[in-house]
């Protein structure tokens, strides 16, 4: 999914991203060129991008000689958000860039990188809602993602730098997802990490393990690994664990102090037949407790979740996302302690060459919640949200 070529056809068969792809020879032009769109899909694996949006199949790219090729490409989309049961702060209607970015890769020989850069927004289902600025500079800066990655064989690879994570059934950034919100699965994993990962596949199965700085915690205490078998054309089957080495004490804006001293675990299956992926997956993770670092008692949640997508025509999608978890034990891991909550997510998609737009609405129910403990409400009282959503935008 996000590894070397082998693990990348493999893991983004489990999440249905161009399957069975066809090898073609190396790339060759002059030193500007367009690439044919064949070419793109099988030479530029990143970002990935589960679908129904497709990247650019005539990205820029240019010849460096015996270098090989570097690939430019990238997204500027906007977003328009209405929301009822707003945090205090947070507004009825916002407006705003949802990616502003430029990728900037080389995807094959032995040494390849890969650099994503601008500004985005990540929106997230029961969260409050902030501006894609102020996102930016308390996530992950406009250096989104920067690693190199060394390749010395088709079934091996080596990355190093800002890495996306390898926890849960959903990609960072909107463009990537047939969502534009990302779920309540979601909310409780890291959106990517700083650390090194080791990748190899052989035959069916792929292998993505990884040391790295937890939820962006910049200490290097965590491991997660990522295994994934495909077991025919149609089915894949993965497993995903990921815990802590050792115990951070930080809390910021993108690291909270529970999640990134958590294990969690995530069993994720893809069906494809026709027109039709089917995801169902399984979440589960434990915040054991930890006094010296303020965690004075043990959490768990437990969750489960149904992502469809269904191939109306080569141009339109229809996306729909449901969602049940629920926690338990003394610490706030969603709407306070022992509280759970319910999404339903509905996503029709347009796609025309590198344009697109979609639209959206979701609903969040919760239940067991703790007052003024929540992010639903002005006063944290709400046990419910709505939202609608539009986003535009151009893949080039």
């Amino acid at each position: 999914m996000r590894n070397s070529e082998i693990s990348e056809s493999i893991v983004r068969a489990w999440r249905r991203c161009r399957q069975s792809l066809a090898k073609f020879g190396p790339l060759t032009g002059a030193t500007l060129v367009l690439v044919p769109a064949a070419a793109w899909a099988d030479a530029l694996p990143t970002p990935a991008m589960v679908g129904p949006l497709t990247s650019n199949p005539n990205p820029i790219s240019f010849d460096v000689g015996p270098f090989g090729n570097i690939y430019v490409g990238g997204v500027l989309s906007g977003f328009g958000l209405a929301q009822n049961s707003t945090y205090p702060g947070d507004h009825g209607t916002r407006w705003d860039f949802s990616n502003a970015q430029v990728v900037v890769q080389k995807a094959s020989g032995l040494v390849q990188f890969y650099v994503q850069a601008g500004q985005y927004d990540i929106l997230s289902l029961a969260t409050p809602t902030v501006s894609s600025s102020y996102f930016t500079d308390h996530a992950f800066g406009l250096l989104a993602q920067a690693y190199i990655k060394l390749a010395p064989s088709d079934n091996l690879s080596v990355e190093i730098g800002k890495l996306p994570t390898l926890i849960g059934d959903e990609d960072t950034f909107s463009f990537q997802n047939p969502q534009m919100e990302r779920g309540l699965l979601w909310d409780q994993t890291n959106a990517q990490t700083r650390g090194v990962q080791v990748n190899y596949a052989v035959g069916p199965v792929a292998l993505n393990l990884s040391w790295n700085d937890g939820y962006y915690s910049d200490r290097f205490n965590s491991i997660s690994g990522l295994l994934a078998w495909s077991i025919n054309s149609a089915d894949t089957l993965a497993f995903l664990g990921a815990g802590d080495a050792g115990k951070s004490a930080t809390s910021t804006f993108i690291t909270p102090l529970l999640q990134n001293n958590q294990q969690i675990y995530d069993l994720m299956y893809t069906h494809t037949e026709g027109p039709w992926m089917v995801q169902p997956y399984l979440q589960y993770s434990h915040v054991p407790t930890d006094p010296t670092i303020g965690i004075d008692s043990s959490s768990e949640t437990q969750s489960a979740a149904v992502l469809v997508n269904y191939n109306i025509n080569p141009n339109w999608n229809l996306a729909g996302r449901v969602e049940y978890i629920g926690t338990s034990g003394g610490l706030n891991l969603l709407e306070g302690p022992g509280s759970r909550a319910w999404s339903v997510t509905i996503t029709p998609t347009f796609q025309y060459k590198v344009f697109f737009v979609r639209g959206e609405a979701s609903y969040v129910g919760a239940g067991h919640t703790t007052p003024f403990e929540t992010s639903l409400g002005a006063n944290g009282t709400k046990t419910d949200q709505l939202r609608a959503l539009i986003e535009t935008g151009v893949l080039f």
